[in-house]
């Protein structure tokens, strides 16, 4: 089966922490970057000819990636490839995941040998058997199969597209944006459908004026009994990074040795840009409990609940509780936080003091001092 993989770099905004980098490059668990987990679970499946979707700061993202060496792709025409920018609408505005494909046309019809097409936005991370999801959708002989999961929606989270399913399976309610109640699944906006029906729908609704993934093809094309769509039922953990809340607390259930297995070992492994450093060193009065920690990092003082990232130095008589705190960041002595995301290269002073709460963690953004 030859298969080629889109995955949406997602230049929404995370406040800060997507302020110069899109959402693919945001790094997670300590050694990661999000987009680590689409191109391993494509890599895994066999995956070889993949594009990478983005319009604005993509540069950290193809420093990241490199020649993809990592992932067993390789970089260039009918292997990997960055596909930016991808719009040029006289506005200049952000209009939908439809338009990005519709400029990525070339890349789409390239590649003849191609019978079907895997999308994955890199806001949701997963360790997912993507021949499973391949397999399923050409068993069910269906057009578009939406992989999702159940246990996110809650009445509180609003949804990308929500789906309800009858005790047979079938859908009976499809919803899009929609602050949906626990019974219904949640689409991990992951897709399959074969290459010829996608490029066929995204000329049709760009040259309608419909740009929306969700609503004008998955949805108005179900609603209009146009196409059949095929539900995959994912039974793994699941992260959904579309907040700072989000991130903030899925970051910190990597401390969960089942969430981390499963994240990181349930199919494959994840893999990521080699980044050889030194081991951690663990200073005589440290005290470090239920910690994730990266390699090369100086550890003095205590840590608690926490993510370090590499190189993190965390001085002596600092106090850091449930914090993420990425690359080359370094905490004064003395220092106390609790609740506090520092991106990259992050100074904070001996004694300052930074306290956040769980659901509005305190963002210090890369290079600051404080």
């Amino acid at each position: 089966m030859n298969v080629m993989g889109i995955i949406f770099a997602n230049d929404a905004t995370m406040g800060e922490l997507t302020s110069k980098r899109t959402m693919a490059s945001l790094p997670f668990g300590g050694r990661y970057r999000q987009i680590d987990f689409h191109l391993s679970n494509m890599a895994a499946a066999g995956i070889r000819h993949v594009g990478i979707i983005s319009r604005h700061n993509y540069q950290s993202l193809m420093n990241h990636v490199g020649d993809a060496e990592e992932w067993g792709l390789e970089l260039g025409e009918g292997g990997l490839e960055f596909l930016t920018p991808y719009a040029m609408s006289t506005t200049d505005r952000y209009r939908g995941k439809l338009e990005n494909l519709y400029f990525a046309m070339d890349f789409l019809e390239c590649g003849s040998d191609d019978e079907y097409v895997v999308m994955a936005d890199s806001a949701v991370l997963s360790n997912m058997d993507l021949r499973k999801v391949l397999a399923a959708h050409v068993e069910s002989g269906k057009d578009i199969t939406v992989v999702t999961k159940a246990g996110i929606a809650n009445g509180e989270k609003q949804l990308d597209l929500a789906l309800k399913l009858d005790s047979e399976g079938g859908i009976l309610d499809m919803a899009v944006d929609y602050v949906a109640p626990a019974d219904y699944l949640a689409s991990m906006d992951i897709f399959v459908l074969s290459k010829s029906l996608l490029i066929h729908q995204v000329e049709e609704c760009v040259a309608r004026n419909r740009y929306h993934m969700d609503r004008d093809l998955v949805m108005g094309l179900w609603q209009k009994g146009f196409a059949t769509i095929n539900v995959y039922q994912f039974d793994g953990v699941a992260l959904f990074n579309e907040s700072i809340e989000e991130y903030f607390r899925n970051s910190l259930a990597l401390i969960d040795k089942k969430v981390r297995h499963d994240l990181f070992g349930r199919n494959h492994p994840v893999f990521t840009k080699v980044r050889d450093r030194v081991p951690s060193y663990y200073g005589e009065n440290c005290q470090i409990e239920d910690c994730l920690v990266a390699d090369g990092c100086m550890l003095e003082g205590e840590a608690e609940e926490s993510i370090l990232f590499r190189q993190v130095t965390i001085c002596e008589g600092a106090e850091v509780e449930h914090c993420v705190i990425m690359n080359d960041t370094v905490v004064g002595e003395g220092a106390e936080l609790e609740y506090v995301i520092l991106d990259k290269n992050v100074t904070v002073r001996p004694g300052a003091k930074l306290k956040g709460t769980k659901k509005s963690p305190i963002i210090i953004k890369r290079g600051e001092t404080v």
